[in-house]
């Protein structure tokens, strides 16, 4: 590691750390809406089977923005962007804690909370990927695993909040607890070294970066692939406490949830370090795969809560190598110039995947119950996990060779 400002130095950590800080805070609100739903629908008289729908639309929003944010820290740079998505969480949230709709309350935290999780999350880590060279995949694993890690501390924290003060003062400290976080993240955010600032028609503008994307196989196939896994990913986030209860366990789901959050944070560090030593294109390609399988212990389970646990553990440390890995992997394959732009226009098949996934889900769940569901669930998984497979690497070699050491 070097000192100063170039690449790999001190100054790239301090950019992760403000990574994480930004993921942590971001992610923590987005993630801790379940908390805050059930007080909402009870006050506003709302039917459950909305539940799913919102989970999609605010997942589809602040993932499907990230190509917008990401192009545009191309061009200012990642602070501004940050600030702007600051500012967009503490309104939503304030907005929200006034609602006297249920209806309205979607919009104000769906806008609010999409744009700042969209401007929070993808310029930042583009960021991350190109401050670095030799430490890129463990900078960037350190920096994502904010996102578990708030998810674990932000969600039960608004529980209590919640059990104390009401869910509309609780959005009031966390509009507060966002507006301080994402400040002091946004001090940490530097331009990378390599980089330069773009005018709206230069090389990594948003004008050319669609004609990129039609003109490169390479990005179809990793879009597909992040879509397919992607439908499955959130079933379980929205799905699992009712599952948990549907089978009469007398035990906690949310707690599930919660151990996917904390494994995938193993998952990001350990496969984020890992990438320094393995191919990145064969150990992504491994956590898909895993991703995928990782459902059969689900539909085994059945009133299990061991093996609900092992689920957890398994699908939770996949999904962090499949998180810290996106970008180490989008960087090198198409580079560390535009790569917010590119990026973002990689993660809008998440948010397809997402706003597709967990509704469907649903309505399967309704017809023909969970067992058969989660067969379809772990088959369109599958699917995703073979498509990366015909991937070929930046140098050309097939990217299914998992766990070979890089040269």
């Amino acid at each position: 590691m070097t000192s100063g400002g170039g690449v790999d130095s001190s100054t790239g950590w301090l950019v992760a750390a403000a990574t994480f800080l930004s993921t942590f805070t971001v992610f923590g609100v987005a993630y801790s809406f379940g908390a805050f739903f059930r007080p909402m629908a009870d006050e506003f008289g709302a039917d459950r089977s909305t539940v799913a729908l919102v989970f999609a639309v605010t997942t589809f929003l602040y993932f499907g923005l990230g190509v917008f944010s990401g192009s545009a820290a191309d061009r200012f740079g990642p602070r501004p962007v940050l600030l702007f998505g600051a500012v967009a969480m503490v309104v939503g949230l304030v907005v929200t804690s006034q609602v006297d709709s249920i209806v309205v309350g979607y919009v104000t935290y769906g806008l609010g909370v999409g744009i700042g999780v969209a401007c929070g999350y993808v310029p930042m880590v583009a960021c991350v990927g190109a401050w670095f060279d030799r430490y890129r995949s463990t900078a960037v694993g350190f920096a994502v695993a904010g996102i578990g890690t708030g998810t674990l501390v932000v969600a039960p924290l608004a529980e209590r909040l919640i059990a104390g003060v009401g869910w509309r003062t609780a959005y009031l400290y966390m509009a507060a607890g966002a507006a301080v976080l994402l400040t002091l993240a946004a001090i940490g955010a530097r331009r990378p070294p390599q980089s330069q600032p773009v005018s709206g028609d230069g090389e990594t503008g948003f004008g050319q970066l669609l004609p990129r994307i039609r003109s490169s196989p390479t990005f179809l196939v990793l879009y597909t692939a992040t879509l397919f896994i992607s439908m499955g990913l959130f079933v379980p986030f929205v799905f699992m406490a009712d599952y948990v209860a549907e089978r009469g366990i007398d035990r906690s789901g949310s707690l599930i949830v919660g151990l996917i959050g904390l494994c995938s944070v193993a998952g990001r560090l350990g496969l984020g370090a890992a990438a320094t030593r393995f191919d990145s294109l064969s150990l992504f390609y491994g956590s898909l795969t895993v991703m995928a399988a990782s459902y059969l212990i689900w539909l085994t389970a059945g009133d299990r809560y061991g093996q609900l646990v092992l689920f957890a553990v398994v699908l939770g440390v996949a999904y962090g190598g499949f998180i810290a890995l996106s970008p180490v992997v989008a960087a090198r394959l198409f580079g560390t110039v535009g790569l917010g732009g590119m990026l973002g226009a990689l993660y809008t098949a998440a948010g397809v995947g997402g706003f597709i996934g967990p509704p469907t889900a649903g309505a399967l769940i309704d017809r023909v119950g969970y067992s058969p569901t989660l067969i379809i669930v772990g088959l369109v998984s599958s699917l995703g996990a073979a498509t990366f497979f015909l991937l070929p690497d930046a140098e050309g070699s097939h990217a299914g060779a998992v766990g070979q050491p890089r040269s």
